[in-house]
């Protein structure tokens, strides 16, 4: 039986293999059509493990924001992102790879093992490294990296949103919500809009051949 809330157990099993700090990697954003895509990487202490970690799709958000700020204070946390630009760039895939690497990147001192939540690992990675299958569910400090990357994508997501209002961003975190199509249909692509996604592609499609 699978454990219905992560636990610490594949940590142990890293950190008794010799491993000294083991990081948990997760990413959030490969979904919407607007933008980046946001990865985080965290190194729990194993005598201070906020409770309640858990898959951050399985919290409500007044419950992530909370945890958010435990994680933040009580473990060592690295949050990096991919670009619009960089998505549209190399695909959806490798982006949310390269912000991965960036997080791993981005902590101090360096974990000597990673726990990345899928079915990959980002090429170029230099440390030890184990892909887990729904890791949010099983590895506490995957499901720390969750947290962490959906709330900061989030709040990314309600700044551009009052930048650019009528799409909903605050609420939909630019995923294709049906207001969401409904308004780059009347109001247009953004410069925060990923033109290789097919929605957005093909209303600038249209918007060229109305043009022609």
């Amino acid at each position: 039986m699978m454990p219905n809330t992560p636990d610490f157990s594949l940590e142990s099993r890293a950190l008794a293999t010799g491993a000294g700090r083991v990081a948990g990697v997760d990413e959030v954003g490969r979904g919407p059509l607007a933008g980046p895509v946001t990865a985080a990487a965290v190194i729990l202490n194993p005598d201070d493990i906020p409770p309640g970690l858990n898959d951050s799709k399985k919290l409500t958000a007044k419950r992530r924001e909370v945890l958010f700020d435990e994680i933040m204070t009580r473990a060592r946390v690295s949050v990096a992102h991919a670009s619009v630009a960089e998505i549209d760039e190399f695909n959806i895939l490798r982006a949310a790879h390269l912000a991965m690497q960036r997080a791993v990147a981005g902590l101090s001192p360096q974990p000597d093992h990673l726990l990345i939540d899928g079915n990959m690992i980002p090429r170029g990675l230099t440390i030890s490294a184990e892909a887990i299958v729904k890791g949010d569910g099983r590895a506490v400090s995957i499901a720390a990296a969750s947290i962490v990357a959906k709330v900061t994508r989030d709040r990314i997501m309600v700044d551009l949103a009052q930048q650019h209002p009528g799409y909903g961003w605050e609420r939909n975190a630019g995923y294709p919500s049906k207001s969401h199509i409904s308004a780059l249909q009347s109001l247009g692509v953004t410069p925060h809009h990923r033109r290789s996604f097919k929605p957005v592609h093909n209303i600038l499609y249209q918007e060229k051949s109305v043009s022609d």
